[in-house]
């Protein structure tokens, strides 16, 4: 009951009276009251006003199931949440609930990360109260070998939440980090769970640098936070429902082909490396080329100093004047 008052008060510009709200949920004028003062505790600021009712004034940056419900505007992506102050990792929660049998977009948020992690084992710094750190359960019936296309379609659901809420020029560092002025704002890690020809599960870890304020000294001329680049508070609750919107939208339409055919364009417009240098590095080789889009299966396309064209697969894309790449 307290995300559907929640969720009322929210979309709601004045006061909502209390008989509003009984008739509504079906509930007495003491349980709605009681709803109201757990609410004004746990950081609410609700106006209460006789033969009005009840408005919601603001509301704190708090990342609970409540808190995300009473914005979320999707059909099943993020329509069950599991909130925690701390875990090690919400990827490690997610496979652990997926193994259980949670249905396809369960969420896993955390205000915080004890042993949080990026692509390639890194450590992803994961402090109480500044940072989205989430990880969402998906189930696409397809064959293992489609699945690291979805990094890149959980990259262009986040970086949109992120233009859309802050006005921010966000960008896509391929495949899958978020970037604003050349720094790296989020982060995306996807896990499998497969069998040889179809999948258990993919939980798709997103990690975001919402309101910190400073970083480690080896950090500064890498990554930024929202805040710092953006001069105001985004709250996370919201930027989590509006990246579950973009994420059930462009999931959607991958489902459709079991590629990027009809995303591409659309990822092509918001990749920072597109038409730059871009430098490959990979156990056996390294070499420099130009960045010229990404291929149906997501792979980076670069042309050669030759002018040969090449689909890198993995590795690391570094991009000339981003992360202090000169």
């Amino acid at each position: 009951m307290k995300t559907k008052i929640l969720t009322i008060l929210s979309n709601s510009d004045g006061y909502v009276s209390g008989q509003q709200l009984c008739e509504q949920l079906g509930v007495s004028r003491t349980a709605v009251w009681k709803v109201i003062n757990r609410l004004k505790e746990e950081g609410y600021l609700i106006d209460s006003v006789s033969n009005k009712g009840y408005r919601l004034l603001s509301q704190p940056d708090v990342v609970t199931s409540e808190a995300i419900l009473s914005k979320l505007q999707t059909n099943y992506m993020g329509r069950q949440v599991f909130s925690y102050d701390e875990v090690t990792s919400t990827n490690t929660v997610a496979k652990q609930l997926a193994d259980e049998g949670k249905e396809e977009g369960t969420l896993i948020v955390s205000d915080k990360q004890i042993q949080g992690k990026g692509r390639r084992g890194r450590y992803w710094e994961s402090p109480k109260g500044s940072g989205i750190f989430m990880t969402v359960i998906l189930k696409p019936k397809m064959k293992p070998v489609y699945a690291s296309m979805l990094t890149l379609v959980a990259a262009l659901a986040l970086n949109d939440a992120i233009t859309d809420l802050t006005g921010l020029e966000a960008k896509i560092k391929w495949p899958n980090d978020v970037v604003v002025n050349k720094k790296k704002v989020a982060g995306i890690l996807t896990e499998l769970s497969a069998e040889v020809d179809y999948i258990n599960y993919i939980v798709v870890g997103i990690g975001v640098n919402v309101s910190m304020k400073d970083f480690p000294e080896e950090l500064k001329d890498k990554a930024t936070s929202l805040l710092l680049e953006s001069g105001k508070s985004i709250g996370r609750a919201q930027l989590i429902a509006k990246t579950m919107e973009y994420l059930e939208c462009y999931y959607e339409r991958f489902l459709k082909t079991h590629d990027l055919s009809e995303l591409k364009e659309t990822y092509s417009k918001v990749l920072i490396n597109k038409d730059q240098v871009v430098r490959i590095l990979t156990e056996d080789d390294s070499y420099t080329g130009v960045a010229r889009g990404i291929t149906d299966e997501g792979h980076l396309i670069v042309e050669k100093d030759n002018h040969d064209l090449v689909e890198v697969y993995s590795g690391e894309v570094s991009v000339r004047g981003l992360y202090s790449y000169t």
